[in-house]
């Protein structure tokens, strides 16, 4: 029982990375402006859009003078999950 919890936190703890990367990314791609066509340009906004939009829905002081944080707001939102799912779990 105890490998499949460390197996089920590891496989988490791999997502919540892989998705902290994809706004990283998606945050970069914001400031060169891409084409908008572009399939992995659509993938990336269809991935984090949601959670983004989200945010700023429900915390609209995130953006101010043009500059969202909301990507930072995921990203570390993300990063606490993860810390207390690791430590809450395994020890």
């Amino acid at each position: 029982m105890n490998a499949l919890i460390y197996a089920i936190v590891q496989t988490l703890h791999t997502v919540i990375n892989l998705y902290i990367w994809i706004v990283i990314i998606s945050a970069l791609l914001s400031f060169v402006r891409p084409d908008p066509y572009n399939p992995i340009v659509q993938i990336l906004h269809r991935l984090t859009e949601p959670v983004m939009g989200f945010i700023r829905q429900k915390m609209p002081f995130v953006v101010f003078s043009g500059i969202d944080l909301s990507p930072l707001v995921v990203i570390l939102g993300l990063q606490l999950v993860d810390n207390f799912m690791m430590r809450a779990l395994l020890g």
